[in-house]
């Protein structure tokens, strides 16, 4: 493979020939139906030619377009099971094994970053074939020069270019949302979304932040983060973490090992704004793994949220709010904190039970996290004839909680692959400033 598509005329052509090859499929297995073979086996075809398609076009391409499908992988569990289960492993291939860059181009970063003698000069031995890769970077195993075993990730040549090309893209897209979301104050969030991605290009910036992660976590019984040993902007090397992925743990996992990993997942992404005044903002699995001393392995701190002061408080605020049932003064909230704009008008026991649909689990001490709540709440969003989707239209995003939102969404879709019996109510009191459980009333 060579050098990524940068320009955007290139990447766009690319995108374009999914939908193209699936029709052309749809049309060949038509043919086939025709000719008399079994409308099961045909769609059965189809549908896994069309998934290794998708896996091909966005791992080549990388960048933005990768991480639509990473997001896609993330979020299967709310997809009608007849639609996700063709592309559930392709998509999880996404998360942690993209198609890799050959040698020689791995050879040209490092020497670029490293020096021309890295190999000699930095480690002890340097394996060529790629144990990760992702959408903007590879990982190679290697023993660094004083003997420890280090992850080695680099930059693939031409990823800035990719990337912002996407979200350029993505940005003329979006702005298309404005003209039927009345709600949506778009520009703002992308130029948020913008100034995130360009940090996460910069692997001396995802070095700051994994090490104050690491200061913060350092001897933990139940989180570990692997200490950073050297930074360049292309190239990042930490100690290696050894553990199983939570991707396989959501694949083969017994329903006890699913719980556990499930919860530690869900502490840490509301304990890391807390106590280290950051928000790990990557919440797909394949940044997670549990290590064989049964703690949960953290990765990939290339998009974090900077929160100082720890979650926004008036995230605890409405969550008790909405909880109590005290549509109007959630609605008053909802207002002064930019997610409904002054001009919309909202009735609030609509707007109520539209929340509702999303913290239910918050109704419980303990509550089971699966596909089918996830589908339920899907479905009920896109069917334009409930008035959900109305609801829905009429709610902003503020760009400062762009990540936080990200997470919110990625983790809930986490949690309902794996399919976890959690306490979160009981986790959020820990962890969320001002969510009150008292002011709550019995039954909810």
């Amino acid at each position: 493979m060579n050098e990524l598509p940068r320009r955007s005329a290139k990447r766009t052509a690319k995108l374009v020939s999914l939908p193209l090859g699936m029709a052309g499929r749809g049309a060949i297995g038509i043919g086939k139906r025709v000719g008399g073979r079994p409308a099961e086996a045909v769609a059965a075809e189809f549908q896994a030619r069309t998934a290794e398609q998708l896996f091909a076009v966005l791992g080549e391409l990388k960048g933005g377009a990768m991480k639509v499908g990473q997001a896609m992988s993330v979020m299967e569990a709310a997809l009608p099971e007849e639609w996700a289960a063709p592309y559930r492993a392709t998509l999880t291939k996404l998360q942690e094994a993209a198609p890799p860059l050959p040698p020689e181009q791995v050879h040209a970063v490092l020497a670029a970053e490293l020096g021309p003698r890295w190999r000699t000069a930095k480690f002890e031995s340097f394996d060529d074939i790629p144990s990760a890769a992702a959408s903007i970077g590879q990982v190679h195993r290697a023993v660094w020069r004083d003997g420890r075993d280090v992850a080695v990730k680099i930059q693939y040549p031409g990823a800035r270019e990719a990337l912002l090309s996407d979200i350029n893209q993505l940005s003329r897209v979006a702005r298309l949302a404005t003209s039927f979301i009345p709600g949506l104050d778009i520009k703002p969030i992308m130029a948020e979304l913008r100034a995130r991605v360009s940090e996460e290009l910069d692997y001396f910036m995802e070095a700051e932040h994994q090490r104050v992660f690491s200061d913060a976590f350092r001897g933990d019984p139940d989180f570990a983060i692997p200490e950073v040993v050297h930074a360049t902007p292309a190239v990042l090397v930490n100690e290696w973490l050894a553990g199983v992925p939570l991707s396989r743990i959501i694949a083969e996992g017994d329903q006890e090992t699913r719980n556990a990993a499930a919860q530690l997942y869900l502490e840490f992404l509301l304990a890391g704004p807390t106590r280290a005044g950051q928000l790990h903002a990557d919440p797909h699995p394949g940044n997670f793994r549990i290590t064989p001393d049964g703690r949960l392995g953290i990765l990939d701190f290339g998009a974090v949220n900077r929160l100082p002061g720890g979650l926004p408080l008036a995230l605890g605020r409405l969550l008790t709010l909405a909880l109590a049932g005290e549509a109007d003064a959630l609605v008053a909230g909802l207002r002064q904190e930019g997610f409904i704009r002054e001009s919309v008008k909202v009735d609030a026991d609509e707007l109520l039970s539209y929340l509702m649909m999303f913290i239910e689990p918050l109704t419980y001490e303990t509550y089971r996290f699966d596909r089918a709540w996830l589908r339920s709440i899907t479905l009920r969003m896109n069917d334009i004839r409930r008035p959900e989707w109305a609801v829905g239209m009429k709610f902003n995003l503020p760009p400062e909680y762009l990540l936080i939102h990200r997470v919110w969404l990625g983790g809930i879709g986490v949690l309902c692959q794996i399919g976890a019996e959690l306490a979160p109510r009981e986790a959020l009191s820990r962890y969320l400033p001002e969510f009150d459980l008292s002011a709550i009333p019995p039954g909810r």
